[in-house]
């Protein structure tokens, strides 16, 4: 019976670590490699790109969704699915609709918002803590793909705007060094500063991503793409089977003994 309701205080995401953190921004990285791959390398283009990989994220949210508990594994290639189809999506909108890396952003970060909106208007609280439910589930998957894609978008724009791939990472890691500080400094709202970081990780992953792929002439490493994504793959999943991963904890559960 203590074990139920453990088993009943845990979430299917996990508890948010400095081992999270790790896996995310690797995740990142690895998403906006594995998008190129597939959208330039193989020549597929942004709207097939898309297209997969939206795919397979519909499928892997789909089995989180339905899984009885946290299965890191499957909750961390959700996360690769959603950031590689965040690629992607960003690029279409960015460069085949036409509106630019400004108008992407915007409308991106428009789209966060009024998920954030309407799973804090339906549910009560974005906090992912909370996550229990299959509606809260499906409104953390929606806002976390948003979020992604956005953060793709504006990672392509700072390093447009002039400062490079090595300028863009270096202003996102000092961005996420401000909100580090927030957080054991200041009473600022940790449900914001985990969104703002959950954000800003990803345009640090495509900044890194772009550096390790693009040409030299550009700023780049120009690493092959494939191999970039084979070696992040490998590392993400050494992270997953050597750092601890554990269901977060709901508000209120009651501890083990």
């Amino acid at each position: 019976m203590g074990d139920s309701r453990v088993d009943d205080a845990l979430s299917k995401v996990p508890a948010v670590t400095i081992g999270f953190w790790i896996i995310k921004i690797a995740a990142t990285t690895l998403g906006e490699t594995g998008g190129d791959t597939v959208s330039m390398t193989l020549n597929w283009g942004y709207l097939l790109g898309t297209a997969l990989f939206a795919t397979i994220l519909v499928l892997l949210v789909w089995f989180q969704i339905v899984a009885k508990r946290f299965h890191p594994a499957l909750y961390w290639a959700t996360i690769i699915a959603s950031t590689t189809a965040g690629t992607t999506l960003a690029d279409f909108a960015d460069r085949s609709l036409g509106i630019g890396y400004p108008g992407g952003s915007t409308l991106l970060f428009a789209c966060v918002l009024t998920s954030l909106a309407a799973w804090k208007l339906t549910l009560g609280s974005v906090a992912v803590d909370t996550v229990r439910t299959p509606r809260a589930e499906l409104f953390y998957w929606i806002t976390i793909t948003f979020s992604q894609t956005l953060g793709t978008a504006l990672g392509d724009w700072i390093a447009d705007a002039g400062l490079g791939y090595e300028g863009g990472a270096l202003v996102f890691a000092a961005l996420l060094l401000v909100l580090v500080a927030a957080y054991y400094w200041t009473a600022v709202s940790r449900v914001f500063l985990f969104w703002a970081a959950f954000i800003l990780t990803r345009p640090l992953g495509a900044t890194v991503g772009d550096l390790l792929d693009k040409p030299i002439d550009k700023g780049g490493f120009n690493m092959s793409r494939p191999l970039a994504s084979l070696v992040l793959a490998a590392f993400i999943i050494l992270c997953v089977a050597l750092i601890p991963q554990r269901a977060g904890r709901h508000p209120g559960a009651e501890q083990p003994a």
